[in-house]
């Protein structure tokens, strides 16, 4: 191997165990080859919502996803010059991975660059599928999944975790000047977005995010469903565990009565290792 690709490889490595994510917790069950695979792309997708999340303006955050896009390219034709780019190139030819979904998650974040609405669901699972399915699109080939299935449980998946987020950091986000909750959900309940700005937790907010919650559910339960179809249980350990992680998460939610505005909801590690415990056997 290369000696600038083993660095590369190392650095997605440092990344990927320095973000401390849930999203590695599961992988570490991975072949070893597999796990490295999967380090790098989360080393990309850590990169690439950082251009956003971290930037000082969104004129250069909008640079630097240019950039983002045209490392994805020189994967594929070409030579790319970003560490992570340099080991991103040959996962994606060995497994095969379509571009267009690295190219989705770019998308999807890029909304992010500026504070925006969503009028409907439809709109916000557009935003959903960018920024969570495509993740899950990419690991389902990294996995070595092959029925049909998966995909459908990927894209379901995805987007119950994602929903899951957007609940759980309801204040941070409007922080951010970010609503994600729809405002056809927020006139239906009639909770006013500026309480939500505020972090007023009125019964109207608890009805309406018991509502959220049920639509994650909705999701969840569609990926179940999907999973059991496939007969790829076994390659999918890594993803069922997050699933698991993710909807012990919202039974909290749903137990604080979305006490979201004074502290930060969370799994604590031991319920994240019996989760993890109860699906290895």
């Amino acid at each position: 191997m290369p000696l600038f690709r083993k660095d590369s490889l190392a650095y997605c490595r440092w990344l990927t165990q320095s973000a401390g994510s849930n999203f590695m917790m599961g992988l570490r069950l991975l072949p070893k080859k597999r796990r490295e695979a999967m380090e790098v792309v989360y080393a990309f997708c850590r990169a690439v919502d950082d251009a956003v999340d971290r930037a000082e303006n969104p004129k250069g955050a909008a640079q630097e996803l240019t950039l983002w896009r045209r490392e994805l390219t020189a994967c594929l034709d070409g030579f790319p010059m970003h560490p992570i780019a340099v080991a991103l190139q040959p996962v994606i030819a060995e497994y095969r991975i379509p571009l267009r979904h690295f190219e989705a998650l770019v998308a999807g974040v890029e909304m992010d660059l500026h504070p925006r609405r969503y009028g409907t669901f439809p709109d916000l699972r557009i935003y959903c599928e960018r920024v969570a399915s495509a993740v899950g699109l990419i690991s389902i080939r990294v996995f070595g999944c092959e029925h049909p299935a998966v995909e459908e449980y990927a894209v379901n998946l995805g987007i119950a975790l994602q929903l899951t987020n957007i609940l759980r950091d309801l204040k941070t986000d409007a922080q951010r000047g970010r609503v994600y909750l729809p405002a056809e959900d927020l006139a239906r309940f009639g909770y006013p977005e500026a309480d939500l700005m505020s972090g007023r937790r009125s019964e109207a907010f608890i009805r309406l995010m018991e509502f959220e919650s049920q639509r994650a559910r909705g999701f969840y339960q569609k990926a179940h469903e999907t999973l059991q179809m496939s007969g790829e249980r076994r390659k999918l350990l890594p993803a069922r565990i997050m699933g698991g992680v993710y909807g012990r998460l919202l039974h909290h939610m749903e137990r604080k009565r979305f006490d979201v505005f004074s502290q930060r909801i969370s799994v604590p590690p031991i319920e994240q290792m019996a989760v993890v415990a109860g699906l290895l056997l």
